[in-house]
């Protein structure tokens, strides 16, 4: 099943409403077991048996979706930095060196850590702005699994989580949004304000502690105690909703002022994808946010936004060792990726 993912990607990278800029929404929840200390209070052999114990509760209950369970201290680490691209796990969470695991269905809507920093985490994401949607299922699963599994709650705290700033509901609702313009713009200093008087965080790909590789960013929310589910996704899709009038303000103005130098940029970025026999992850990633900018504006005709929202994960390095069947050198690594991108752009 991991080896099937290297050619394909999650329905969360197909698009949805609100698309040209926002590329997912996540829900997250954070629970642990009642009566069993976090795992930075637990011994190895408690550890195993908090895994064994959620791993036999998932794969027992009905979700109404199929799921693969993998325990990822018994899979080949690439496997794991490929789980890692897929948003289907954190890094510090494949990185681990302790009994833990993943269960997801084959659309990578649902996923649920074991023992990453909580005992469990259960994630729904899905293309475009859908944070409502994403909430209902999440809410749909936590119930279902809330019957088999004692969590740890208390009257006062709400949900007891490793982290205090995760208390409370336990969730973290996010939306990756695609921001080249404000980029350009160098007005990106707007967005982080904006969320920080919302206590809202700004953060890179792959949340907190990364860059914003292709210049996508994930604005999530800080506080989870003391105010409702409702209420933090409503406080997201606010912020949310203000930046993607910001990017399209920026779009517009590049548009109207610096037409020519914006479209010269784009075809170059299109150019080099196109003709380069060796490119690193990040300069793929960030010539292909030009090109998807140039898309989305209709300054590019003739290439799919299916297939550069494709790239954006296929070039990555696990995707693309996983691809060529084992570990290879980061320069192999840059060949082997223009290669790939240079076919993939030719069939456009």
């Amino acid at each position: 099943m991991l080896e099937s993912l290297k050619n394909k990607v999650g329905e969360w990278l197909r698009g949805g409403p609100q698309d040209d800029v926002v590329i997912s929404s996540r829900v997250r929840l954070a629970r642990n077991i009642a009566g069993h200390a976090f795992l930075t209070r637990s011994d190895e052999q408690e550890i195993a048996r908090i895994e064994e114990f959620l791993r036999n509760k998932i794969t027992s209950c009905e979700f109404g979706v199929e799921l693969t369970y993998c325990r990822l201290d018994q899979i080949d680490p690439l496997l794991g930095q490929l789980l890692v691209e897929r948003h289907l796990i954190a890094k510090d969470h494949a990185a681990a060196s302790w009994v833990r695991g993943v269960a997801f269905c084959p659309r990578e809507r649902l996923s649920m850590m074991v023992n990453e920093e909580d005992h469990l985490r259960i994630q729904l994401i899905g293309g475009g702005l859908r944070l409502e949607e994403a909430w209902r299922e999440v809410d749909r699963v936590d119930d279902i699994l809330g019957d088999a599994v004692p969590f740890a709650f208390s009257a006062r705290y709400g949900y007891l989580t490793a982290c205090p700033s995760n208390l409370g509901t336990g969730m973290r609702a996010s939306v990756m949004v695609h921001l080249p313009a404000l980029v350009m713009a160098r007005e990106m200093e707007t967005v982080i304000e904006l969320a920080q008087r919302k206590s809202l965080a700004v953060r890179g790909l792959y949340g907190e502690g990364t860059h914003a590789s292709a210049d996508l960013y994930q604005i999530s929310n800080q506080v989870s105690l003391g105010v409702s589910e409702e209420a933090i996704l409503a406080e997201v899709s606010q912020a949310v909703s203000q930046v993607l009038e910001l990017e399209r303000g920026a779009r517009e103005n590049l548009l109207g002022r610096h037409r020519t130098e914006l479209q010269g940029r784009i075809e170059r970025a299109l150019e080099m994808l196109r003709s380069t026999v060796s490119v690193s992850s990040e300069e793929a990633l960030h010539l292909l946010s030009q090109v998807r900018l140039g898309v989305q504006v209709g300054l590019l005709q003739g290439v799919a936004m299916e297939t550069l929202n494709e790239l954006l994960l296929l070039t990555l390095p696990a995707h693309l060792q996983t691809m060529e069947g084992g570990v290879l050198e980061s320069l192999q690594r840059d060949e082997v990726r223009a290669g790939y991108v240079r076919e993939r752009l030719s069939a456009n």
